[in-house]
């Protein structure tokens, strides 16, 4: 029997930014970590350089995302960010300097942004930018690169739904003919042949509730169909569907239940954190997702599970009350920073900014 893994937990700062990246930011050749206003040097992460200034709403910062992407083609990576109130999709400048704050640039006016997720749906290996945005239809970014290949600073839109996304977005080959899915809280969007060819076909398959972003397509029970793995963002409550075929060709879900007693499951990752060969949910709770969800003062947690055919075994990586414990924000970032071959967990939020250093399985 496989252990369980250990970690090793780091409290790197107090700020409340509920997003976080890793790359080499100054181009030292050191991986770095970005959070919110701040970035912090790497390989120890303890001197913090200031991005910009950012607002706050309540005990929200307005930065929601803080993906790394050579928008402007300079060979440096930047940020592409957005907010609920931000107003638009935006990307911040890398000025290469360290003692220098970071140009804010507008992508897209945009209606409030859940958060973004971001995908090569067209295989040109820059990924493109998935906003979920409740409130308007469905779209995705393109960057604009030259004929060089690099960013101009510059983005196409293409719009492939018509009617409001809702909360909650992934992406998911439903089908198995190989092309990725877009999976909404109510229905999934079927990817063309032409995904630029919108709108997509939409699928009002299910009802998701107040579903996470990103949702997970994943084949759990080993049956060769992709499921969904879904944790509810503002809700108790953490699920599988089971995908089914019935003869004619039709598909239904079927809900089941991976823990119910713990809400606000808002950022879900699946990841092979014991290099066993096998994927884990990586997932925890977004402490104050909202101040008046179910739960929302409940402890904090940080989780992973072994899936097992989805039987879905529990473990704790982090547990207790604000101030002591630590969830997983809006988006973390999961990747071998420490050099040990095992990936390691970023996790921002509202309660600081942690490292959970991957040390591989107890002996």
């Amino acid at each position: 029997m496989r252990m369980p893994i250990q970690f090793n937990k780091r409290k790197l700062s107090d700020e409340t930014f509920e997003a976080c990246s890793v790359f080499d930011v100054d181009g030292d050749g050191t991986l770095d970590i970005v959070s919110g206003g701040y970035w912090y040097e790497g390989p120890d992460f303890v001197k913090k350089h200031k991005i910009c200034e950012l607002a706050t709403y309540a005990h929200y910062r307005d930065d929601f995302s803080d993906f790394p992407m050579d928008v402007d083609g300079d060979g440096r990576m930047d940020i592409v960010t957005g907010s609920w109130w931000g107003g638009a999709l935006k990307w911040r400048r890398n000025p290469g300097i360290a003692s220098a704050e970071w140009e804010t640039i507008e992508i897209d006016p945009s209606t409030p942004i859940e958060t973004i997720r971001y995908f090569d749906i067209d295989g040109c290996g820059i990924p493109e930018i998935f906003p979920n945005t409740p409130g308007s239809p469905q779209a995705f970014y393109k960057l604009i690169v030259d004929e060089n290949g690099k960013g101009t600073g510059k983005f196409s839109k293409t719009v492939i739904s018509e009617g409001p996304s809702g909360h909650g977005m992934g992406f998911a080959d439903i089908t198995g003919n190989g092309r990725t899915d877009i999976v909404l809280s109510n229905g999934w969007l079927e990817q063309p042949e032409d995904p630029f060819a919108g709108p997509w076909t939409f699928h009002p398959e299910f009802s998701l509730g107040s579903a996470s972003v990103p949702v997970l397509g994943y084949d759990v029970n080993g049956d060769g169909l992709c499921d969904l793995i879904v944790g509810q963002a503002h809700d108790y409550g953490l699920h599988w569907y089971e995908q089914r075929r019935e003869a004619d060709g039709s598909r239904s879900w079927t809900r089941h239940d991976i823990d119910t007693t713990a809400s606000q499951y808002h950022d879900l990752m699946l990841v092979d954190l014991d290099l066993d060969g096998e994927l884990e949910l990586v997932t925890g709770k977004r402490y104050l997702a909202h101040d008046n969800d179910p739960g929302f003062d409940d402890p904090l947690f940080l989780y992973y599970f072994k899936i097992n055919g989805g039987a879905f075994e529990k473990h704790v990586i982090d547990y207790g009350p604000a101030g002591e414990g630590s969830g997983n924000g809006i988006y973390m970032w999961i990747q071998d920073i420490t050099g040990n071959g095992y990936p390691d967990i970023v996790a921002p939020g509202t309660e600081g900014l942690y490292l959970f250093e991957n040390l591989g399985p107890r002996e």
